[in-house]
């Protein structure tokens, strides 16, 4: 792909690389992780996403699984402020040191408190940029909406990526063959189709870090995690308003205050 944008792709969690397989393989991308993937399991995932960008022709990034998603709401509950703003300008300063010109990351949808505030860190860094003079792209892609769920606006503004049957066939393979997602790409795959992800969507990114009217109330983890607590399972409920809403306004005081590295 000559003359295309240099790319980055920022994600929470290690597989969610395989939403945008094609673009991997067409963009090679230096990729950006939050969390190891690890989960309840304890079990980290980067070692199967290094081998899905090693076969695309991408490659990791300076932050690369920093954290253990515990690590990661344990920080969201207990408030750590100084540790976002740090992430989210280590995150623009990355991205200024590769020149990256367009950046995709996970969709805000209130399903996982981890993508959402990954999402929350990118715009930050993006503002950053930008509030130096630096231009950057900005796109976001659902990871538990249908793929092609958007409107005639949306997908006039979006990159649109059609996959060929053989490049659809190396994306289900990689995903079915991925360590640790077996269940959940099979729902996935049963829920919409291995068709439905023939069309890979780039959409792009016009929300900062107000995020409200993106994620219901209660969003979805709420109440997945007040079933955890009740069963004994978790000791606290990660809460939007209490946890993530607020990374969001640490973030802000900073966002207009450009990298002192980025030159205006």
């Amino acid at each position: 792909m000559t003359n295309d944008p240099r790319a980055a792709l920022f994600i929470a969690h290690p597989g969610h690389e395989l939403r945008v397989h094609r673009w991997l393989e067409l963009a090679r991308p230096v990729v950006l992780v939050l969390t190891d993937g690890s989960g309840r399991t304890g079990r980290s995932r980067l070692a199967a996403t290094s081998e899905v960008l090693a076969r695309c022709g991408a490659r990791p990034g300076p932050i690369y699984g920093r954290m253990t998603d515990g690590e990661l709401y344990r920080a969201l509950l207990d408030g750590r402020r100084e540790l976002f703003a740090s992430l989210a300008e280590e995150l623009a300063e990355a991205l200024h040191r590769e020149a990256i010109e367009l950046v995709a990351g996970d969709a805000v949808e209130g399903f996982n408190p981890g993508h959402d505030v990954s999402r929350l860190l990118l715009n930050a860094a993006v503002a950053r940029l930008r509030a130096g003079g630096r231009p950057i792209e900005n796109r976001d892609f659902p990871l538990d909406g249908a793929p092609g769920g958007l409107t005639d606006e949306v997908r006039a503004a979006s990159l649109c990526i059609q996959l060929d049957p053989a490049a659809l066939a190396r994306k289900v393979a990689a995903a079915r063959s991925y360590p640790g997602l077996e269940d959940e790409v099979a729902r996935v795959l049963a829920r919409y189709g291995p068709d439905s992800f023939q069309t890979e969507w780039l959409r792009e990114v016009s929300y900062g870090l107000d995020i409200d009217h993106l994620v219901s109330d209660p969003p979805s983890y709420e109440l997945y995690g007040e079933r955890q607590v009740a069963a004994g399972l978790y000791p606290q409920v990660l809460r939007y308003r209490e946890h993530v809403a607020t990374v969001a306004e640490w973030l802000r005081s900073g966002a207009d205050v450009p990298l002192a590295c980025v030159a205006r």
